[in-house]
């Protein structure tokens, strides 16, 4: 990998190792079908061979990577069934919280969302799908936080890793610009206090994904597993 880990010797080695793997495999970094092994990684990182060996079943129990016998460990393709599975609890819960706030949000949380949006539009003109994903999920927890629910914003972050692998190639694939519209209009149902124009644009925009899915798992099947 090109990217070297900031690792702080001082803590545990091995949740640091994790992260850093985990980043690089949903941003697409470490693609499916990459093998790991243990002793280029530990002699990258600086660190012995155990805290990497942690880090890999981790990896392997979150459904990221895979041990196959006599050959290795190697990066898991990205679940279709898990990616559906997903983006239906995301759809069921978020549009839950989004109806809860619509009630509630006031003109500082709606100036911070307006703010998250012009940061996104920066990204995009930048042609930056990295940063984009990242200020995509801020912008959900943002809104979970704000609905005092980060404790549910937290479940579902534990989910949704083949989703994430899925977005951030779409997102270098798609014209994201849609995606900026799409939280406007979410942000209009809140500044509106209409609960049902905000759970329905919250529902439009989880369900983007449907349509960019087909296309993907069609052009590059080898990413992908049922």
């Amino acid at each position: 990998m090109s990217m070297q880990p900031n690792i702080d010797f001082t803590l545990s080695t091995a949740p640091q190792v994790y992260e850093w793997l985990r980043d690089a495999i949903l941003r697409g970094e470490l693609p499916p079908g990459s093998r790991l092994s243990e002793t280029e990684i530990a002699n990258q990182v600086g660190v012995s061979r155990q805290p990497v060996r942690e880090a890999f079943i981790r990896l392997t129990s979150d459904g990221l990577a895979e041990v196959r016998p006599q050959r290795g460990t190697y990066i898991r393709r990205i679940s279709v069934s898990a990616v559906l599975s997903a983006r239906l609890i995301r759809e069921a819960v978020e549009s839950d919280l989004i109806r809860m706030l619509a009630e509630q949000a006031d003109d500082r949380l709606l100036a911070r969302l307006d703010q998250e949006i012009e940061e996104q539009s920066v990204a995009v003109a930048r042609n930056d799908a990295e940063t984009f994903v990242r200020l995509d999920d801020r912008f959900h927890r943002l809104l979970a936080v704000a609905a005092g629910q980060e404790a549910v914003w937290e479940v579902l972050e534990g989910l949704k890793s083949q989703m994430n692998r899925l977005r951030y190639i779409t997102a270098r694939t798609f014209d994201i610009q849609k995606l900026i519209g799409q939280h406007a209009e979410i942000v209009e149902g809140l500044r509106n206090h209409d609960p049902a124009l905000a759970e329905q644009a919250m529902r439009r925009h989880l369900r983007e994904l449907l349509n960019d899915l087909p296309e993907i798992s069609r052009s590059r099947p080898e990413l992908f597993i049922p």
